[in-house]
């Protein structure tokens, strides 16, 4: 029960905060990667961020710098996809993945957020694009069918998620057999100070939510991905005046002489195209699954 009402916190903490960051834009949230008005220091987003400017299908009222990486860049898209963003915020991977699977493709983008769906849905208006919807709903209950998604996105999100077993086997369900995902995400190498760690407003800047690297990928596998592949990693700096927030001297001197570290990966999986038959049903020859 317990750990139960931590997760249920949490994600009302993450909640909270992309709420207020919905109310505003990305230069007012420049000042933390969980937004200016969250009290959580001044860490700026482009340590995390990347820039999307280059980019088919960009939408800048959609940017509100709030992601790690680019997965609709790798995420090997194709014309006539359909695409389901997962934590799609106010849109911004979304028209990028729209741009590519045109007029004849389909991209839903779920968020727990009600400013966020809010303003991605103005933002959808605006454009007059009608192959394109925002959904209110959890990743860790998505409200969709099994097997819609051609390919699955999402940046900086599942490492907000508590459940993140559930998480990525939802991913698996909702993906059609053959589909797969390209997710960028913040991931942990080694042992980071505990002060970090339990900070609610460090979690909501996508840090504290993170989990080690090697049991992020053994989550992905064990819903029953294959083919599963880094395809960028980089390692996140922060600077010294935003973890002396968290940290005293001594704390702050020992993880920087530490080989703890934080990366932003993008991750890549297959859902195989067809399930393996069960066990009971596989027969080498007539009558030999006769027990």
């Amino acid at each position: 029960m317990k750990t139960q009402e931590t997760a249920q916190k949490l994600k009302e903490i993450v909640k909270e905060k992309y709420s207020q960051i919905a109310a505003q834009s990305r230069a007012e949230n420049a000042a933390s990667c969980c937004g200016s008005t969250c009290g959580c220091s001044t860490l700026d987003m482009d340590i995390m961020a990347e820039d999307y400017t280059a980019l088919e299908g960009y939408v800048a009222d959609a940017d509100l710098g709030l992601g790690c990486g680019l997965p609709t860049a790798f995420a090997i898209i194709k014309e006539g996809d359909t695409v389901v963003d997962l934590g799609s915020g106010a849109g911004n991977d979304a028209f990028v993945a729209r741009s590519i699977v045109g007029e004849n493709g389909k991209v839903i983008g779920i968020d727990m957020t009600e400013e966020m769906i809010s303003k991605a849905r103005l933002n959808t208006a605006r454009l007059g694009f009608n192959n394109i919807e925002f959904r209110l709903g959890d990743i860790e209950a998505i409200p969709l069918d099994d097997g819609v998604a051609d390919v699955v996105v999402s940046n900086c999100v599942l490492n907000l998620v508590p459940n993140k077993v559930k998480a990525f086997t939802e991913t698996f369900r909702i993906l059609k057999p053959g589909g797969h995902f390209s997710v960028s995400d913040i991931v942990l190498e080694g042992k980071l100070s505990e002060s970090l760690l339990q900070s609610a407003e460090m979690y909501a800047g996508c840090v504290s939510g993170a989990i080690q690297k090697d049991d992020y990928l053994s989550i992905i596998a064990d819903a029953g991905f294959e083919n599963i592949q880094i395809q960028k990693e980089k390692k996140i700096t922060i600077p010294d005046e935003i973890l002396s927030t968290y940290l005293d001297h001594a704390a702050l001197q020992k993880h920087k002489a530490g080989q703890s570290g934080i990366y932003s990966i993008t991750v890549y999986a297959d859902k195989p195209a067809a399930e393996m038959p069960k066990k009971k049903d596989v027969c080498c020859a007539p009558g030999c699954c006769d027990a």
